[in-house]
């Protein structure tokens, strides 16, 4: 548990890294000079992370350095195949890793399962939910990125050991009826000085 926490904040640090290298039209956004929010938001997740997933994807961070590839940006990049189509055709898509149909097919079977996760947190923690991304990718705009397209544009960074393992964490979690949505919350909330998740929605 230890050594898997410590390589989780390896894997956030390498990450901002590559955020502070992340060009934003219209200039720097705030998020990027807000360490703490960026380490809590982005702990939360990896702390839910296995061992392996963690390694496998902080070798594709290592490996983004080496040939000069940013992760986080191409992320943010993917994302606006919904939030700025046109863009993303003109100058994004023609400069990242197509994925495969196949590829694409078994991503979206993975949002499907996460999107049902989100929203059945929403409807049970709905002050903690209320204050999270809209959902679903016919929500996004320009100024509003939904937690479907978020993960999309993410997911599309990983390397295929490091998605096949994802794949992996996320069918055990399913299969033992567990909620990621609501382990990493829970994570998010202790990290602020909660409790509990009760605890936290209660007090929102």
């Amino acid at each position: 548990m230890m050594e898997s926490n410590e390589l989780a904040e390896t894997v956030v640090r390498h990450e901002w890294q590559q955020f502070q290298q992340t060009d934003n039209e219209g200039g720097r956004a705030a998020c990027q000079g807000n360490w703490p929010m960026f380490h809590q938001m982005r702990l939360s997740q990896f702390l839910t992370w296995p061992a392996s997933l963690l390694s496998s994807y902080a070798k594709d961070l290592d490996e983004a350095d080496r040939i000069g590839r940013n992760l986080v940006t191409e992320k943010y990049g993917r994302m606006m195949a919904s939030t700025a189509p046109d863009e993303y055709r003109r100058n994004i898509e023609p400069y990242i890793p197509e994925l495969s149909d196949g590829r694409i097919e078994t991503q979206e079977h993975v949002i499907a399962t996460q999107v049902d996760w989100a929203s059945d947190f929403r409807t049970r923690y709905p002050k903690l939910g209320g204050g999270m991304r809209v959902l679903r990718t016919a929500e996004d705009a320009p100024d509003s990125t939904s937690f479907e397209t978020y993960l999309r544009g993410e997911l599309g960074t990983y390397s295929h050991t490091t998605f096949e393992f994802y794949c992996g964490f996320t069918e055990e979690l399913k299969s033992q009826g567990r909620n990621l949505t609501e382990e990493t919350v829970l994570n998010t909330v202790l990290l602020g000085g909660f409790a509990s998740l009760d605890e936290a929605e209660a007090l929102q």
